[in-house]
């Protein structure tokens, strides 16, 4: 598992909008995380438009050993308000984002670069090709992309080999499950899953109270699945979780995410947070082996 810094960025330009954050508190937050055992952590650009980065770059001052860090490009502030942004996959752009991004993570290289969405489409292999040619210069070690389509996979596989492929997957959201997963698997890419908890909505601490008093500008607001019929439905879900941790001796969160990281090809499950406390129920997950009886029963 790693730790995910979407909340993290604030309700400015292109975050989260899950309400207010302080910056001291997600600083403390990754140093939780990191405490607990995770050993990378997940970011973007365009979380923030950079302030998750800088904040990903302040936790991390001075450390000795510092995890992993993977970030993301292709996403960019355009004019039209503090939350306005393009996609953009053009070959100067990626090139000017990494080299952003190196400043803000006040690096020499960053360990994983992703292509944000696959937008525009018709730039998907520009852009992919200048992120392979910042990895031979050295600027990155390893490149992937998000949100990609199989279609889309197959076309950059033709260019260099993807190494990791991020994609939203969980007991709730599962469109890429018959068809990416085992494409990602027979190909070698590493999954990673990002929203395994659906933005807390399966942490077994969302209510039909918290979800009514959710902040004004907490995007949640209105969403399909805070509102009904969904809402009902997702809540029983959690109920079930509820079950199943107690055979476990855990959280309902940690059944939850280790339901995803059981997937075919998943290779890591990013959590996000922006409390040190939000960290403290889900470290378990990866010890979390569920039977054939828990997947059946969460199936159902």
């Amino acid at each position: 598992m790693g730790i995910g810094t979407w909340a993290m960025g604030g309700g400015q330009g292109g975050s989260s909008n899950l309400g207010s954050t302080d910056d001291h508190e997600s600083i403390a937050a990754v140093h939780r995380g990191l405490d607990l055992g995770f050993n990378w952590i997940d970011t973007a650009a365009y979380y923030g438009f950079g302030h998750s980065e800088e904040i990903v770059a302040r936790a991390l001052k001075g450390m000795k050993e510092p995890p992993y860090v993977f970030t993301k490009c292709g996403l960019v502030p355009a004019e039209g308000g503090q939350e306005a942004h393009e996609f953009r996959l053009k070959a100067w752009s990626v090139r000017a984002e990494v080299e952003a991004s190196l400043s803000r993570l006040r690096t020499e290289v960053l360990d994983l670069v992703m292509l944000h969405w696959p937008i525009p489409d018709e730039d998907v292999e520009e852009g992919w090709e200048a992120l392979y040619e910042l990895q031979q210069q050295g600027k990155v070690r390893f490149i992937g992309v998000s949100n990609f389509s199989v279609e889309q996979l197959k076309r950059c596989e033709q260019i260099t080999h993807v190494d990791v492929h991020q994609v939203e997957y969980s007991l709730i959201n599962r469109l890429v499950q018959d068809n990416l997963l085992p494409f990602a698997e027979a190909k070698d890419i590493g999954v990673l899953a990002y929203s395994p908890l659906k933005h807390g909505l399966l942490s077994g601490s969302m209510t039909r109270e918290r979800v009514a008093a959710l902040e004004a500008q907490d995007w949640r607001n209105g969403h399909p699945q805070y509102s009904e019929p969904l809402l009902s439905e997702n809540l029983r879900v959690v109920e079930v979780l509820r079950t199943i941790a107690k055979r476990h001796c855990c959280s309902p969160a940690e059944v939850a995410i280790a339901w995803t990281l059981a997937g075919t090809a998943v290779a890591g499950a990013i959590v996000g947070g922006r409390r040190p406390s939000q960290f403290t129920d889900i470290v378990g997950a990866g010890k979390v082996e569920l039977s054939n009886e828990d997947l059946a029963e969460l199936e159902r």
